[in-house]
């Protein structure tokens, strides 16, 4: 896994100072603050955040990322954290690679947990002696169905389950066959431990869940210790009572598990109950958030593994070059609420637009080159023109852009034929080339093919800067870079993954993978001021749009993601900018 460059991003740690314009106004905050004026938990407000290390953190956590981690902050000064955790009870999906993952995504998006980093597993031998206890206590026995007859038993949402032939076994027959469960005695699959609550429940979370089954895979932690691993709905609310959270904050899905998540602490009677909050979870259009359908992505080889700049996911998105500051402002923008929506992805490139605006040196490159040559430039004479590097950002000075006679501009700046109202470079018509002189083109020099391979101009030695003394204007403007002085580079252009806004409709996802998510162009120039630019610079490239410093760049080869283009047809819509 390569490790984000969090030297590059250190401004973007974030403080309590830093929670976005309306926090505190969502209904998950108002109940916390109710919950402090009341005492409920002595004054006291610990969140977490709680993944399970099966596969690498998308958008959408990072809404629950900065959720939880926000509220603490806000109330750090009455010793308020946020815990992290893994929950990490499924060995045979779980990897240290997404572990570490998690690690470097939250680190990056600008929080920090302190000594509060816990595993599920580090309560592994507590849960096993309160399933002990719920056996003793009559609230659990083994079932020794099978899986599939489990589910027949289970019922429907309109048909009461059926209770299993062994809900009724003894106490000390229950804790025998647990016991011999722990030591291994049996395969995968022969029994299970059930919590005993309602077989009729209308919630069919509350019909007997299972709490322990028994599964033969090596444990990223505890190594082989255990041959039995309990379920995600009984380790979660046990691993937020152990370690004393206030408000247990998860998606909607969730729901349907909260009487769960309240008997099994009410049963144990642990010294802390926790309070599930619910809200929903951040979807976006174009972008599918499963994990299981990501790690399909993955593996088919759909995409280049899990930082593909195509990804949903926070390494994907950090490769592309999108910044904390940025994803941090969309979430807090888009808000915290009770029922499920999808958000427009342009909503999303706004706030990275907006960010980098200020912070990206504006440099030029030429995607797809041209090569112009200007007649009365004087042969070897070389120019070195100022240039600002961000004109919304005076602090950020100038640099020095060397000009000469043989130039690249974009093919797409010049047309033979041009179509009307075409303000570009044709023959016989007079542009700007930016930071530069005026230039007109005389000839076309084309190939057997008939291709336009060169065109030939000359400059206005008088209109150095890009202005003319005497007044005349030209419509058309043109980056540019120096044949001679220019670097080879690739530039990737990224468009949506799918060419669908609802990938997910339908049987198979992948139908709908746009086969034009990605555009290699190799043969491009940039300026010389980015040699050496470190992976995750990030730039805005005049008139294309904002890009980033790829991994795969060489010392003699540098490799640019497009993070978004320059057109921000969501700015109108955004708060404040009406």
């Amino acid at each position: 896994m390569k490790e984000p460059n969090t030297e590059l991003f250190k401004d973007d740690v974030m403080t309590d100072k830093d929670a976005p314009d309306g926090a505190g106004q969502d209904f998950i905050r108002k109940i916390i603050a109710k919950d402090m004026e009341t005492n409920k938990y002595k004054g006291r407000v610990a969140t977490r955040f709680p993944p399970e290390p099966n596969g690498y953190l998308h958008i959408g956590h990072a809404k629950s990322i900065c959720l939880n981690f926000g509220i603490a902050l806000e109330h750090k000064d009455q010793g308020g954290v946020c815990h992290m955790r893994f929950d990490d009870t499924n060995p045979t999906k779980e990897e240290v690679e997404y572990v570490e993952s998690i690690l470097a995504d939250v680190k990056w998006l600008g929080f920090d947990w302190g000594e509060h980093l816990y595993y599920a597993s580090d309560y592994f031998e507590k849960l096993y002696d309160y399933a002990v206890q719920l056996i003793k206590e009559g609230k659990a026995y083994v079932d020794s169905l099978s899986a599939e007859e489990i589910r027949e038993h289970r019922g429907t949402l309109t048909k009461a389950g059926t209770e299993s032939p062994h809900r009724n076994r003894s106490v000390e027959e229950n804790l025998d066959l647990f016991a011999r469960m722990r030591a291994g005695e049996y395969a995968d699959g022969a029994h299970v431990l059930r919590a005993k609550i309602d077989m009729a429940s209308p919630n069919i979370n509350m019909r007997d869940p299972t709490l322990y089954r028994i599964r033969r895979a090596h444990h990223h932690r505890t190594g082989d210790k255990w041959v039995i691993y309990p379920m995600y709905d009984y380790t979660h609310c046990i691993s937020d009572a152990l370690e004393r959270i206030t408000h247990s904050i998860c998606t909607l899905e969730f729901e349907d598990h909260r009487p769960l998540y309240d008997w099994v602490l009410d049963e144990l009677r642990t010294e802390c109950h926790p309070q599930q909050i619910e809200f929903a979870r951040g979807n976006l259009n174009y972008t599918v958030m499963s994990k299981r359908k990501l790690l399909a992505l993955v593996k088919g080889k759909y995409v280049n593994g899990w930082d593909d700049p195509r990804m949903p996911t926070i390494s994907g998105l950090r490769r592309r070059g999108y910044t904390p500051e940025s994803i941090r402002n969309f979430w807090g923008a888009i808000g915290v609420a009770k029922s499920n929506s999808t958000v427009d992805i342009s909503q999303l490139e706004h706030f990275i637009r907006d960010d980098l605006n200020m912070k990206a040196p504006r440099v030029m490159a030429v995607l797809r080159p041209l090569r112009l040559v200007i007649e009365n430039y004087p042969e070897g004479q070389v120019e070195e023109l100022d240039a600002d590097n961000n004109p919304e950002n005076p602090d950020m000075g100038k640099r020095k852009v060397p000009f000469s006679r043989e130039l690249f501009i974009e093919q797409d700046d010049f047309s033979e034929n041009p179509p009307p109202k075409f303000f570009r470079l044709a023959p016989g018509k007079e542009i700007r080339l930016k930071h530069a002189y005026y230039i007109k083109c005389t000839d076309v020099i084309k190939d057997e093919s008939g291709a336009v391979v060169e065109v030939r101009c000359t400059y206005d030695p008088e209109t150095r800067g890009g202005w003319s003394q005497d007044g005349r204007k030209v419509k058309g403007t043109s980056h540019w870079v120096s044949a001679a002085h220019s670097l080879p580079a690739e530039v990737r252009l990224y468009d949506h993954l799918f060419n669908k806004p609802n990938p997910e409709e339908g049987d198979d996802f992948t139908v709908h993978l746009n086969p034009h998510s990605l555009d290699r162009l190799t043969a491009c120039r940039v300026e010389r001021s980015l040699a050496g630019a470190p992976a995750g610079s990030r730039y805005q490239f005049l008139r294309q749009g904002y890009f980033c410093v790829d991994p795969d760049s060489t010392e003699g080869f540098l490799v640019f993601n497009r993070t978004v283009g320059l057109k921000d047809s969501w700015a109108k819509m955004a708060p404040g900018k009406a």
